[in-house]
């Protein structure tokens, strides 16, 4: 121990013999400077303080490597040599190694009898593992989470319930159903129509029907130009379907122009809803019946008493599909 600790210092003190040569020749060269001295004397101090810690340090250094040798001589006599000597031997593992074995604190094969706990099934040994950290770490992370949840979305107002997040979305959903029903208004069946029932809907018919049919079936639809609207003989058909298909395609050869370019088929669904509500409202001035008997309660119209054949003197009328091109049917 004491050849460990005096050998640095000797060192240091073989390296202050070229600074004594030094200053015997500095002293040679310059004897009667006054001021030279008192520099070199101080620059010395500075330079054998500065050598005497490296020493110092080296002797340190020297002994703490001592201290561990010590330690391996001690584990040499524990363990045998034959362990100590293997384990130097095995190869430096790398940083990817190192980690997964801090991850999973996984025990080497060799040392598998260590956490042997002796119970043996078919040949599958129980050994008493430890669990991942990595897992650990998982669970914990899981029970702190649960906490902040509870108390963010449950116990405070930092964020929504479940039961308010469900009612939000929704809402959201009735918003985005009601705008896809918006877009589809206008994919009319016009094969398995059912009449519209609903007064605003009725009411946008009649504006649309007061707008573009008045000029030839009147405002009461009482008839005109065209047929009257409002009795129950219809030529093309009474049913909704007959009425949207005429208002669609027209009575060219009455004069009556085809509504599918200027109408949406949701606005001729509409005009022909609202058509059917006049039946029966019998307005002032309506013109004499035309057409066939229409009967609802069958599938097709039953023929009844030509209307065009009741009086001679009523001239033909005017088609009831012969709607003036500015009826909005």
């Amino acid at each position: 121990m004491k050849n460990i600790c005096l050998r640095p210092i000797l060192l240091a003190a073989t390296s202050l013999l070229p600074l004594a040569t030094w200053a015997q020749d500095a002293t040679a060269a310059a004897p009667l400077n006054q001021d030279f001295w008192p520099n070199t004397i101080g620059n010395l101090t500075l330079l054998v303080a500065g050598v005497v810690i490296i020493g110092a340090l080296l002797a340190i250094t020297r002994l703490f490597s001592s201290v561990v040798k010590m330690q391996e001589i001690q584990m040499l006599r524990e363990k045998g040599i034959e362990e100590v000597v293997e384990a130097y031997r095995q190869p430096e593992q790398s940083w990817w190694d190192r980690l997964m074995k801090s991850m999973t604190q996984a025990v080497p094969v060799g040392h598998e009898a260590d956490i042997d706990l002796g119970h043996d099934y078919d040949g599958i040994r129980e050994l008493d593992n430890k669990m991942p950290p990595w897992w650990l770490g998982m669970f914990y992370g899981t029970i702190i989470f649960s906490v902040i949840y509870l108390f963010a979305f449950h116990l405070s107002d930092i964020g929504p319930s479940s039961k308010e997040e469900y009612d939000t979305e929704m809402e959201v959903a009735k918003a985005e159903v009601s705008a896809y029903v918006a877009t589809q208004a206008d994919n009319v069946d016009e094969n398995n129509l059912a009449a519209l029932t609903d007064q605003q809907e009725l009411a946008l018919g009649k504006s649309i029907f007061e707008t573009t049919c008045v000029a030839c079936h009147g405002k009461l639809g009482e008839g005109g130009i065209g047929p009257n609207m409002t009795d129950d003989y219809w030529i093309h058909g009474g049913a909704i379907s007959d009425l949207y298909k005429t208002i669609k395609n027209g009575v060219p050869e009455k004069g009556m122009i085809s509504w599918a370019d200027q109408l949406r088929p949701s606005d001729m669904l509409r005009v022909a809803s609202f058509i059917l509500t006049l039946k029966g409202t019998n307005p002032p001035n309506g013109k004499a019946p035309q057409g066939t008997l229409y009967d609802p309660s069958k599938s097709g119209a039953a023929p009844a008493t030509d209307s065009t054949a009741t009086s001679a003197a009523q001239a033909p009328a005017a088609d009831s599909t012969a709607l003036a091109p500015a009826t909005n049917k």
